[in-house]
This record gives structure tokens, C-alpha cells and sequence, in this order.
């Protein structure tokens, strides 16, 4: 696990360990750590995340730097959905393209969350991750697929 940005590393460490009846308090504490969306920015310029059982919306950045600015909207009234966005935020801060990418897709099942969340909302977790990876590796310019490819998965 020592690819992936320390900060997330640490989050982890965190709940895999935690007791499951604190899980759950540790998981509202993140859902209050989303940050707010800039007035600059719209759901139109966001994806949606259909895998979430509410709405849901997300938008990485890579920076000139290499870095990846995340943006993630969502419902105050979904905490577990917010709670993976919190997670998000907080842990890939300041990460890089490469960092975020070596991000294992089953986080949260090594969070330990299947045991205090819903299979459903773990599902809707992964997709966040996957959809944010993707947006990711379509902004790196070593991982551009050709311009044919694009066009074949639009038709």
C-alpha cells in the first residue's frame, strides 16, 4: 500500500483498525470534510456517478505541477456517500497523477468499511475512485490513447 499518498495511507490505517461502532462516527466526521464546490463550477461541469444511489457528481483536475485537484458534489442528506468523498478530498490532496492511479480499487474494502456499510454504497465508493482514475488518465498525456480509439467509444 506504500504507493499510494500517504495522507490516504494514513486514513486507511485509520479505520481498517478502528472499532466498527466508531467506523461509522469516523465516516460522518469525513462527510463533513467535503469542501465546498467553487462558485466557478456547475454540475455541467462535472460528472455524474451513476453507481451512487444518489446524486452524485465529480471532476479531477491534473495541475501543470502534476498534481490532481478533485472537486466531488453531493447531498448532505447521503453522509456514506459523502463520507467517500470526504475521504477522497482529504486523502489525494496535494497527490500526483501517478500516486492517485496506483490508489487500489478495493480501498474501501481494505478500510474495512464491508462490514459497517451496505455492499451497494461500497459499490458506489469503487465507481467514485474508478470514474475519478479515468478522468485522470484521460488529462496524463502518456496515457492518451490515440485519437481513433476516442472516437470508436463515442460511437
Amino acid at each position: 500500500m506504500s504507493d499510494m499518498p500517504a495522507k490516504l495511507a494514513e486514513i486507511v490505517d485509520d479505520f481498517a483498525s478502528a472499532p466498527r461502532d466508531v467506523v461509522l462516527e469516523m465516516l460522518l466526521e469525513f462527510s463533513d470534510a467535503v469542501p465546498p464546490l467553487p462558485d466557478s463550477l456547475g454540475h455541467e461541469g462535472m460528472e455524474q456517478v451513476p453507481e451512487c444511489q444518489t446524486q452524485f457528481f465529480l471532476r479531477a483536475e491534473v495541475q501543470p505541477d502534476d498534481t490532481v485537484r478533485t472537486y466531488f458534489d453531493c447531498p448532505p442528506e447521503a453522509p456514506t456517500t459523502r463520507a467517500f468523498a470526504g475521504i477522497l478530498a482529504e486523502g489525494l490532496e496535494g497527490a500526483s497523477t501517478s500516486e492517485i492511479l496506483a490508489v487500489p480499487d478495493d480501498l474501501y474494502n481494505r478500510m474495512g468499511l464491508a462490514t459497517a456499510i451496505s455492499p451497494l454504497r461500497i459499490r458506489g465508493g469503487t465507481a467514485i475512485l474508478g470514474r475519478l482514475k479515468r478522468q485522470i488518465r484521460e488529462q496524463s498525456p502518456s496515457d492518451r490513447p490515440t485519437a481513433a480509439l476516442d472516437r470508436t467509444e463515442e460511437s
